[in-house]
């Protein structure tokens, strides 16, 4: 087997892959996108470099040997974005998952443990690939040594060789350290000639060979005015050239032989993929984790369904192996209780009297996993499921919000019971998946109906140890049937309206694309980026922000920053909204709407997010853009499903702010929420000490995003990101903020505190959210933690009055018998259809319902407004 090294410049990869995708969150609220990047690259390398030995190298610290010859070397740099230093951790786990050996040396570098082993590795007889961002690194290409630089995406690499080099620049690679003394290098503040360039340093380096002979010679040079500077700062040219050059034997402690890579364990990668929410990666994997031995359990298949077979408590479970259940078939059910286990086939039990009226008694006691799917699954066949005692998904999500839930195996494994299969070991992967004859499906189904009645009391225990009982039974069970209504229910869409829609944006889309050509001078394809950098960049002479994989980037973010360089801009952001608009939304609720009724019936994720909020697929319809005006009227497209009903929407006022006020209870907003006073006027007022005259759209907008940052932990670089501002005046923003409200600072140190003694935070209603990072001894780690401390009880809070407000609600309209119907919830929205006599009952009912929902120390506020419309419901 050939010998080949492959070192990779870890932090350098790390910001490329920050800086080149947009800022991901997982489930859990922590950001994915320089892991993600990261790992991509990493998964390409090992498939098609196939290395032998590998090892990724890290910088140990900020100051290093270069520091003594120069002070200033690097200085300048901005401070790593706690988005960012946060995703460190998680890389080095996925390194250690993939069993990748990582080595960082006190006082030297990430280049210098580079430059160290591969001039070993090459002596050994190795072939040598380094993977980096930083050009620096090309100075180690050789013969054995190929030096590959992501360009601004992150898989796209273009390979230096010497060959390449001397192609590129005219220089043999020892000479691109010469090059870095003659011009410098601004992003490590290596300060070269000053008026020096590449132009000019290649140049003089193709006349005079290195810096050395350049300095001997400076009189032979060509220009009076560059003899002078060179002459001037050729101590400075020759301290460069040090400060660029790679060490090539510092003191690492690391042989080749012990960096010697075999393969990983796919479970640890798997475990890892999943809580960082990498579903399209896992895919990538096709793993399949292997079961041990499974105990045997006693069974029977059913063949004829009546009364005897049911008692008064039983653990039921019905499977459905398709995510959107609302359009696929039950495959199967299983009941267990202390008589015994049982399999029942789909078209025997839902055609059976006897199961139907056992599923639709109250009386009699039903323990499953996830309530609503079984329920809504259930009412297609025309069986209304009562009865439900304990939902095994939901109480462990509430134990355990941060774990991820795939399966009942997945939570009876997480509880030490081992006796089930996951549906992957069990039905296979993607095109592999099938359905086995039915004695094995019988005893795969058993096999979770029985984990499902052995972990109830366990678990109700631990909901109770955590004074969580209340939640669970008071708040998430009784929802959990009020979603199963509003999916079953659905709401309508206007065909007509929504494809008319989907016609006039492809008329401004004709109308804009023709603009756009007209600006550019030609015709080219709008959405190929390479395209369009092109005509940007290179034909219409605008300033290039920054370069991707394909040449240049044309992100919405580059192009907003451009926006008043060129008409073309505006017109090509416009352009994308629409398209976006067109293909997610228009196109993409036409496609997944009920053939037979005209309605989308979304799903609602329950145990998903961390906070308690509740998150909608299939469509999603808490992501209806709203900012542009074309995205607003697609909510026109929404209806009610009666003549003469009207769309009812009832919205929460800055409900995350008014718990923020009771939980810190800051005097200053409390007495601004009392008084009815704007709470971004009043902040603005407050940070920029004037008077609510002198209070400017900009200061409130600043306020605004302050306000918000607050409460979902937003930190300078984010702040300076949603501003348009610099790191340094969004910290200072802050820090005025947090001295005009000294309750809410006070609430963020002692929330913190608290943390850190339990280990969690909790909500009004107890929600938990564990933190088990909040004292792990590594800042980045430690810091995302306490942020996540601060903000969590404020949105899990809200999500939970919400979730209150809509089981109040539901029992109010059953209580006076109105027909008016809950469809949707929408951040803090609720959206109802109702018949247009019983508006004026809501207009009291709605607001007193949601107003009373939980009493704070100020006053919750609702909105409301109706139409024939949900656009015009707002």
């Amino acid at each position: 087997m050939s010998k080949k090294l492959v070192l990779i410049d870890g932090n350098s990869i790390a910001y490329r892959a920050f800086f080149a995708l947009p800022l991901l969150n997982n489930d859990k609220g922590i950001h994915t996108n320089a892991v993600y990047g990261f790992t991509m690259m990493l998964m390409k390398i090992l498939e098609e470099e196939k290395p032998s030995h590998i090892m990724v190298a890290f910088d140990a610290g900020k100051t290093t040997f270069r520091h003594k010859t120069y002070s200033e070397y690097k200085g300048g740099r901005q401070k790593t974005p706690p988005e960012l230093s946060e995703q460190f951790p998680y890389i080095r786990e996925l390194l250690d998952a993939y069993r990748i050996p990582r080595y960082e040396l006190e006082n030297f570098e990430a280049d210098d443990i580079i430059g160290t082993l591969s001039l070993k590795a090459e002596q050994d007889g190795f072939n040598v690939k380094i993977i980096s961002g930083d050009k620096d690194l090309t100075q180690l290409s050789s013969e054995k040594t190929t030096v590959a630089i992501t360009r601004k995406g992150i898989t796209d690499i273009e390979e230096y060789t010497p060959e390449h080099i001397m192609e590129k620049y005219g220089l043999t690679p020892e000479q691109i350290i010469d090059m870095k003394g003659l011009m410098g290098d601004s992003s490590d503040n290596i300060p070269g000639i000053p008026g020096v360039g590449e132009k000019t340093a290649i140049k003089l380096l193709k006349e005079f060979q290195t810096v050395d002979n350049l300095l001997n010679s400076i009189e032979q040079v060509s220009g009076k005015k560059l003899q002078e500077k060179i002459a001037e700062f050729q101590e400075q040219a020759l301290m460069s050239k040090e400060l660029a050059t790679i060490i090539r034997d510092a003191p690492v402690e690391v042989e080749i032989s012990e960096i010697e890579y075999e393969s990983f364990e796919p479970e640890n990668v798997v475990k890892l993929f999943k809580e960082l929410g990498f579903n399209s990666l896992l895919e990538k994997l096709d793993f399949v984790e292997e079961s041990k031995p499974l105990e045997e359990i006693e069974y029977k298949i059913v063949q004829e369904v009546t009364a005897e077979l049911f008692t008064d408590e039983s653990a039921f479970y019905v499977e459905i192996l398709e995510d959107n259940y609302h359009y696929a078939p039950i495959i199967g059910f299983a009941i267990v209780h202390k008589e015994g286990s049982y399999f029942l086939s789909a078209d025997l039990a839902l055609k059976s009297d006897a199961f139907k009226k056992w599923a639709e008694d109250e009386k009699k006691k039903k323990w499953v996993y996830d309530a609503k799917r079984s329920e809504v699954s259930l009412r297609h066949h025309d069986i209304h499921l009562k009865g439900v005692e304990f939902d095994l998904l939901i109480a462990s999500y509430l134990l355990n919000p941060s774990e991820t839930i795939d399966d009942i195996a997945s939570v009876a494994h997480s509880y030490g019971y081992r006796n089930v299969e996951s549906n992957d070991a069990f039905y296979g992967k993607g095109a592999k998946r099938k359905i086995p004859e039915e004695q094995l499906l019988a005893e795969h189904l058993v096999r979770k109906a029985i984990a499902l009645f052995e972990l109830k009391p366990i678990l109700e225990e631990k909901l109770e140890e955590n004074e969580q009982s209340d939640l669970f039974f008071e708040l998430e069970m009784p929802l959990s049937l009020i979603l199963a209504d509003m999916e079953s229910t659905g709401i309508k869409i206007d065909l007509q309206r929504l494809r008319n829609m989907g016609e006039d944006i492809n008329g401004q889309l004709v109308q804009i694309e023709k603009r756009i050509f007209e600006l550019a001078g030609e015709a080219f394809n709008i959405n190929s980026p390479k395209q369009l950098g092109i005509i940007l960049f290179e034909k219409l002479q605008l300033p290039a922000i920054k370069k991707t994989k394909t040449g240049y980037s044309t992100s919405a973010d580059v192009l907003e920053k451009l926006e008043n360089e060129h008409d073309i801009i505006g017109e090509i952001l416009h352009y994308r909204q629409l398209g976006k608009l067109q293909s997610t939304y228009i196109e993409g609720l036409l496609k997944v709407v009920n053939p037979e009724n005209d309605k989308v019936h979304t799903r609602y994720n329950q145990a998903l997010t961390q906070t308690g909020r509740l998150s909608s697929t299939d469509p999603n319809l808490q992501n209806i853009p709203i900012r542009l005006e074309e995205g607003r009227k697609i909510r026109q497209a929404f209806i009610p499903s009666e003549q003469d009903w009207v769309i009812f929407a009832a919205d929460y006022s800055q409900i995350e702010l008014r718990v923020l006020a009771h939980i810190a209870d800051d005097a200053k907003l409390i007495e601004a929420f009392k008084e009815g006073l704007d709470i971004h006027t009043k902040t603005a007022m407050e940070v920029f000490h004037v008077s609510q005259d002198e209070v400017t759209a900009n200061m409130r907008r600043h306020a605004k995003a302050v306000n918000f940052g607050i409460v979902y932990g937003i930190s300078d670089y984010g702040l300076s990101q949603s501003l348009n501002i610099t790191r340094k005046e969004a910290g200072k923003f802050i820090e005025k903020y947090l001295e005009s409200y000294p309750g809410v600072k006070n609430y963020m140190e002692e929330i913190v505190q608290d943390a850190k003694q339990k280990g969690f935070v909790s909500t009004l209603l107890q929600r938990r959210r564990y933190l088990p990072e909040i004292t792990s001894r590594n800042f980045n780690i430690r810091s995302f933690a306490e942020r996540t401390a601060m903000n969590t009880p404020i949105q899990g809070s809200a999500a939970d009055i919400i979730k209150k407000a809509m089981i109040e609600m539901a029992a109010r309209l059953d209580e006076e018998g109105l027909k008016t119907r809950l469809l949707l919830q929408v951040h803090d929205e609720l959206i109802f259809e109702a018949p247009k006599e019983e508006i004026e009952i809501l207009k009291e009912m709605v607001p007193e319902v949601m107003e009373q929902a939980v009493q704070l120390k100020v006053p919750l506020k609702v909105d409301f407004s109706y139409g024939p419309t949900w656009f015009d419901a707002k």
